[in-house]
This record gives C-alpha cells, sequence and structure tokens, in this order.
C-alpha cells in the first residue's frame, strides 16, 4: 500500500496558469480519505509552493509535508520553519552570477527567505515570473549581499542550446574554479539549467522525508516530467511520469501516466496505482 505521493508541481501538478486543476483538487480530497500523503515536491522555494495553496481548504493538506529547492529544503506543510535545509555555496553562487552577467545570459538566484533575484531575463520569461510573489530584479553585478543562496538557475528558450553549449560554459567554469565536486547540474521546465549543491536533489529529499515519517521507499510514490525529477522517480517504490514527461526522463519511469500534467493528472494515479494496491 502507498502512503506518501511526492509530486513536481509546475508541468505536473498545475496547470498552465499555475493554478490546480479541478481534477487534483477533488484527487486531494480522495487522498486525504484514504490516509494518503500528498508531498508538492519542487524546486521553487517554500513560499511560493505554498502560494498555489493559498485558496484551498487547508484541511486536504493537513499533516502534510514541502519538499522545496529540489530537495534542498523540507518544512511541515503550513510552517515557513524548516526541518532540513541544504544551500548553495555562496562562493559558487556569486560565481555563476557573475558568469550570467558576463554572458548576458537570463538567471534566478533563490534565496532561503523565499526571493527570487532575476536579471536579464526576456519578456516570455517576465511574463511567466508575473504570475509568482517574491520576484525582484536585481542588477547588481555579483551576489556579494547576499549571505546565502539556495539555488541557481538559467534560462533560455533554446532549450537545445541550454543543455549543451550552456551547460558546458557551467561545467567548465566550475571546474576552472575548483567547484566541479561541490555543485550539481540538473534541467527544468523545458527552459532551465540548474546549479543546486552536489548531492542534493528530490530524491535525496524523499528519502529524507521518507526517514522522518518512518515510511519504507517501497511505499512512496515519485511522479514528475523532468530532469530534475528523474532521482525522485528513481528512489521511489513507483516512478511515474505524466503524459509530457521528456524523453530523458521516460526510461526512468515504472510507468507513464495518458494523462499530462496540466490536465490534472492525479485522479489517474488513484485510481490505477493507490487503489489498487490497498
Amino acid at each position: 500500500m502507498y502512503k506518501l505521493i511526492a509530486s513536481d508541481m509546475d508541468e505536473t501538478f498545475l496547470d498552465k496558469t499555475h493554478r490546480i486543476p479541478a481534477a487534483n483538487l477533488e484527487a486531494l480530497a480522495t487522498l486525504k480519505q484514504l490516509g494518503v500523503l500528498f508531498v508538492p515536491s519542487s524546486g521553487r522555494g517554500y513560499d511560493s509552493i505554498m502560494d498555489n495553496f493559498a485558496e484551498i481548504d487547508p484541511a486536504l493538506m493537513e499533516g502534510s509535508y514541502v519538499i522545496s529547492y529540489n530537495g534542498g529544503t523540507i518544512n511541515r506543510f503550513g510552517d515557513p520553519t524548516p526541518l532540513t535545509r541544504h544551500a548553495l555555496g555562496h562562493e559558487i553562487a556569486d560565481a555563476m552570477w557573475r558568469l550570467g552577467v558576463e554572458h548576458g545570459v537570463c538567471m534566478h538566484a533563490y534565496t532561503p527567505d523565499g526571493r527570487v533575484l532575476v536579471r536579464d531575463c526576456p519578456p516570455s520569461e517576465m511574463a511567466y515570473l508575473s504570475s509568482l510573489k517574491r520576484v525582484e530584479t536585481y542588477d547588481e553585478p555579483t551576489l556579494s549581499a547576499l549571505p546565502e543562496v539556495s539555488k541557481m538557475l538559467f534560462m533560455s528558450d533554446d532549450f537545445d542550446w541550454v543543455q549543451t553549449g550552456w551547460a558546458d560554459v557551467v561545467g567548465t567554469r566550475l571546474e576552472e574554479l575548483g567547484m566541479s565536486g561541490a555543485a550539481d547540474i540538473t534541467f527544468s521546465s523545458r527552459r532551465y539549467l540548474e546549479v543546486i549543491p552536489a548531492g542534493v536533489n528530490k530524491g535525496t529529499g524523499l528519502v529524507e522525508l521518507a526517514g522522518i515519517l518512518g515510511v519504507p521507499a517501497a511505499e512512496t510514490i515519485g511522479m514528475g516530467d523532468s530532469a530534475n525529477d528523474r532521482e525522485m522517480i528513481e528512489v521511489a517504490g513507483l516512478g511515474l511520469g505524466v503524459a509530457n514527461v521528456t524523453p530523458d526522463v521516460r526510461p526512468s519511469c515504472d510507468a507513464v501516466l495518458e494523462t499530462t500534467g496540466m490536465a490534472g493528472a492525479l485522479p489517474e494515479v488513484i485510481s490505477h496505482f493507490v487503489e489498487p494496491a490497498r
């Protein structure tokens, strides 16, 4: 029997307007009745994830948890004080920011207090960011004024270039600075390269939370759509991709759903996997 579902948010659980589809809201109520925890797991920060649940009945998520910053932070749902936290080293974050400034690449710096500092973003990205809170334009050439950064993110609408050309630039700079062993690179949303603390990902976050709760990994489900979901999909007892899962992640999935994340895929998870396992 599955006791916990850890789900990515963007392109997996939310629709294109960053709202929870009606089908998923009904599914949350069903999971509550079944005694199965639904755990949001996102590359975004805790506060940003909580914004997505601001208009729903809090009873639907009572007793649950939130995995944010790609496994870097775990919170009890509704409690802003982290249970666990892993941050990107300031030296690495500052080096990445300087690299982005040097090349004029759109970038985000995520802070532990939930802010998203952005620079050099094209109109397409600014339109997306306008739907989020706590986003600030930050034109400083360095991050020297910030004591800590949770993760760095680079963006381009040319995802092939992000995965190859820019990934090579980032990897080379980390190697030149002797930092390649202190940071990992992953990809998300078909436009982002993310620089995160080494050895920290949604998979380690799920394992860490399962340990806190005393839930065996075999009794967890991990679902997502992008490369930053791969480790979570692989370590879960059942790893699921939504119908829009990227080709590179599809082989890691135990099953791929027929429903896209934006259409509300959680009911399919319940009917095909949760209820039959009871």
